[in-house]
């Protein structure tokens, strides 16, 4: 026997009202899930053709070597203002005063000591630190000042640039002048420790003095320092130790003559061009004074010095096997070197007047020569002494003379 499934309610004609909202609810689910794939297919042809309006565009501007005229004619509708126009340029980065500072650093004043800082202080500050590695080329033509001005205007402000080199007149080629800094130290000590370090070097190493000075005989490089003042050798004569007034009277040839006439030039010129000329003899009160005058570039300096980890490597610039000359010698070498003492005389004067204007109290050490000291011992006539105690008192009074920073 046959069923009858047409009673059935799943094959009825009349549906109920409930399978009726069923199925108007799915209609209406199928018909919004096809809505965002018709909308995501408009939206990329939309960009399609966009990037290709973009592409038309920019191959039609470099062909004819300029805007279609459909866009000419978008900007005239809309103005001829620009960004610049509605916002002005932007503002630049903002410089510290001064942003550009040479240190012609003079030879055996400390000068690799202070590079060392400015090392550490350039990569703390974000400066440009060039410091050159030419040592033996301080007196320029013409041609090399200009070459060397133009160089060093074109660094990356702000900036530090030092070398070995004899002041440049940056206003005469009308370049704009930096701001100088500069340290020098007693003349004797100086002109001692170039003696010493040129043919024994330093604490970095003992052949270090051989690669400066390979072409040194041996019966040169020890030769005794009293003969070589008292029986005038040309190293420890003038021109030669007429040293440290050049580096500050300039690139002309007079500066390289012993005389009135660099020494006031050199004055002249600390005055005008240098923002401070300390002395190595105070190398923490100078630091201070940097640190003071120059806070974008030298702000935390003396941390820095004081530092163990400094301490480790400044060390390693003392001159070796240094000794000081007999009495005698040093009274020759400074009548040799009387106009750079009133050069060294000038700057530390002048340092201390600083110091006492800006308000920095410290303890300065005493000028390790005297003049009052040299016309007594010319003068006195003491009493006769042994062997081992003339050997002692010349020691003694020797040491005296110099100051070891």
């Amino acid at each position: 026997m046959m069923k009858n499934f047409s009673g059935s309610p799943l094959h009825s004609n009349h549906q109920t009202p409930n399978h009726i909202r069923e199925l108007h609810l799915s209609r209406q689910s199928s018909l919004f899930s096809a809505l965002p794939l018709r909308v995501s297919l408009r939206g990329y042809g939309f960009c399609m053709a966009a990037l290709f309006l973009f592409c038309f565009g920019s191959l039609f501007f470099q062909l004819n070597s300029g805007a279609p005229q459909i866009l000419q004619d978008i900007r005239q509708y809309l103005g001829e203002s620009t960004y610049l126009d509605d916002h002005g340029h932007p503002v630049p980065r903002a410089l510290p005063f001064p942003s550009q500072v040479v240190y012609n650093r003079v030879g055996k004043c400390g000068s690799r000591t202070v590079v060392i800082l400015l090392r550490l202080l350039a990569e703390k500050h974000q400066f440009n630190l060039i410091s050159s590695d030419i040592h033996n080329k301080t007196r320029l033509t013409k041609h090399e000042q200009v070459d060397l001005m133009k160089n060093i205007s074109t660094i990356p402000q702000p900036f530090l640039y030092t070398r070995h080199v004899h002041f440049l007149n940056f206003t005469r080629f009308k370049i704009n002048e930096p701001v100088y800094i500069n340290i020098i130290r007693d003349p004797i000590n100086r002109f001692l420790s170039n003696y010493f370090f040129r043919r024994f070097g330093d604490w970095r190493g003992e052949q270090n003095h051989l690669i400066r000075t390979p072409g040194m005989k041996d019966d040169e490089r020890y030769l005794d320092i009293n003969v070589c003042i008292l029986e005038n050798y040309p190293e420890c004569s003038n021109p030669r130790v007429f040293y440290i007034i050049p580096y500050f009277c300039g690139q002309h040839p007079q500066c390289r003559e012993p005389g009135v006439w660099a020494l006031e030039r050199a004055k002249q010129n600390v005055q005008e061009n240098y923002l401070l000329v300390g002395i190595l003899e105070e190398l923490e009160d100078v630091l201070l004074m940097l640190e003071r005058l120059l806070p974008h570039y030298f702000s935390g300096v003396l941390d820095i010095y004081k530092s163990p980890e400094y301490k480790k490597v400044g060390n390693l610039t003392g001159t070796v096997r240094k000794h000081t000359p007999s009495l005698e010698a040093l009274q020759m070498l400074y009548h040799r070197m009387r106009y750079e003492y009133d050069f060294y005389n000038f700057i530390r004067d002048q340092f201390h007047l600083m110091k006492k204007k800006i308000g920095l109290k410290s303890a300065s050490q005493p000028p390790a020569y005297s003049t009052a000291f040299l016309r007594e011992l010319a003068l006195r006539t003491p009493k006769p002494l042994t062997e081992n105690e003339e050997l002692e008192s010349d020691l003694e009074d020797a040491n005296s003379w110099l100051v070891h920073p």
